[in-house]
């Protein structure tokens, strides 16, 4: 089992990464600044929605399967109702390394999805935001991340 800080690294080195949820309305939508973050900081970042052909300006896919590709690591950033969907799509793709976003509230963590990816050896970051951590952090997301790992909402260890 490894420290949040230790699994975030490990997820941060990756370089090809898609994240799910990007909406075609970026205001205020959190799997889009994830998005937009990743893309200023030199990712190769893919945006997957099945509901629009373009997000930011660049091509969304369907879902994972249509990236030209593939990617080595998701920032889930659907409802809670989809991730079960998504981490199946991961382990069939095989892809090692899921975040499930999560901020104030339940976010995109689902525990079944969590304990599924697990069991087919994928590292589960069930909670936070790749934007609390370095190379990709920032002052405000720091601060959040201080507060909510109080909450438990970044969680403390990753297995």
């Amino acid at each position: 089992m490894d420290t949040i800080k230790e699994a975030a690294t490990e997820f941060l080195t990756a370089k090809r990464v898609a994240v799910t949820g990007v909406s075609r309305n970026a205001k205020g939508h959190g799997s889009n600044v994830v998005y937009q973050r990743l893309r200023q900081r030199g990712y190769q970042v893919f945006a997957a929605n099945p509901n629009a052909e373009t997000v930011e300006g660049d091509i969304a896919y369907r879902d994972l399967k249509w990236i030209p590709g593939g990617v080595q690591a998701v920032v889930n950033g659907t409802k809670p109702e989809t991730t079960d969907a998504t981490m199946q799509e991961c382990v069939e793709l095989g892809i090692r390394q899921v975040w499930m976003h999560r901020g104030f509230g339940g976010g995109s963590v689902s525990p079944s999805a969590a304990e599924a990816g697990r069991k087919h050896g994928i590292r589960v970051i069930d909670g936070g935001r790749p934007l609390m951590f370095d190379p990709t952090a920032d002052g405000a997301h720091k601060c959040m991340k201080f507060f909510l790992s109080m909450t438990g909402a970044v969680p403390k260890h990753v297995s």
